[in-house]
């Protein structure tokens, strides 16, 4: 029986709290731990895309694994991000994860050299070799620029260190093509990243998501799994909803291209869990439209407590 088999649910994607100087900032990665946790989330993933894994230091990104995986205590899974273009640097972050207690490895395509799904296919064999954990593959292309073919996680899935996807790409077909392709094999695991379709993918046959809003609100999505779980259809409809009006309200302001961390930590520093600083190239919303945003956060926060409530 694979590993794979304790993986479900929410995961959260966690930010990673910053000092101005950008190291990390402990004191609120503490309350960002206990917040999920006591949200009832299914496990912890840091280092990804929200955690702005490619823009931190080593010396932060050792920080954090440590830290949360101290913090958890193994009381639920820690997926640690380990997606580097240095093959030795993702192994180093492996073997932090590994040392610190993580339970799984997460790694998106290496993103500056042009490579195809062959190459791609001998990178991720060839990492499954040499880390000490369970790895998760990471569809992401917007962001890496290649898009990890059906037939290449099919084929990757043989591998016995290989247990799952995240797929981030936010095409329900290529979700359906997943769910199809392994539908006689549950214990490989399918996660959906954009928390838009997270109710479609779920009923396709996906067993989770590593959704960014769960940061914020992490009963909502718990509920809107736990609503799957249990048959109640009009009740994760009703869920949904609400994670769409989230995502239009906080995720959708200005013209960024990076408006969706800056409406996520901005809004988080609202509760008072970061202090909302982006590490660079990103930076954090001007003091107005931090105003515009509030008034928006407000609304959708009534919103989440109204639905979480009933």
């Amino acid at each position: 029986m694979k590993p794979s088999q304790t993986f479900h649910g929410i995961i959260p994607p966690m930010i990673t709290p910053l000092n101005p100087d950008y190291s990390l900032d402990v004191d609120h990665t503490i309350a960002m731990v206990n917040h999920l946790l006591e949200g009832g989330v299914h496990g912890i993933f840091i280092l990804g895309t929200t955690g702005e894994s490619t823009s931190l230091s080593s010396d932060v990104k050792s920080d954090l694994i440590r830290q949360v995986c101290r913090q958890v205590n193994g009381r639920v899974p820690v997926l640690v991000g380990i997606t580097d273009c240095s093959f030795v640097e993702s192994l180093d972050l492996a073997a932090i994860a590994a040392e610190s207690g993580a339970a799984a490895l997460v790694a998106a395509p290496p993103f500056y050299m042009n490579i195809g799904q062959e190459e791609l296919a001998v990178y991720y064999r060839k990492l499954a070799d040499a880390v000490p954990l369970p790895l998760f593959l990471y569809n992401m292309p917007s962001h890496t620029k290649i898009f990890i073919d059906t037939a290449t996680v099919k084929s990757l899935s043989s591998h016995p260190n290989i247990i799952g996807i995240k797929d981030s790409s936010g095409d329900l077909d290529n979700f359906q093509s997943l769910c199809q392709a392994f539908k006689a094999h549950p214990e490989f695991k399918l996660f959906v990243g954009p928390e838009e379709i997270l109710s479609q993918t779920l009923e396709m046959g996906g067993h989770g998501g590593v959704t960014g809003g769960a940061n914020l609100f992490p009963e909502l999505y718990v509920q809107a799994y736990d609503a799957f779980r249990s048959g109640e259809k009009s009740r994760l409809k009703e869920l949904q909803e609400t994670i769409l009006f989230l995502s239009k309200n906080i995720y959708q302001n200005q013209a960024y291209k990076s408006c969706y961390l800056k409406g996520l930590k901005a809004a988080m520093s609202f509760e008072g869990l970061c202090r909302g600083i982006l590490a660079p190239p990103l930076f954090a919303y001007s003091e107005e439209e931090k105003k515009t945003l509030h008034e928006k956060y407000l609304l959708v926060k009534e919103k989440v407590m109204e639905t979480v409530a009933h």
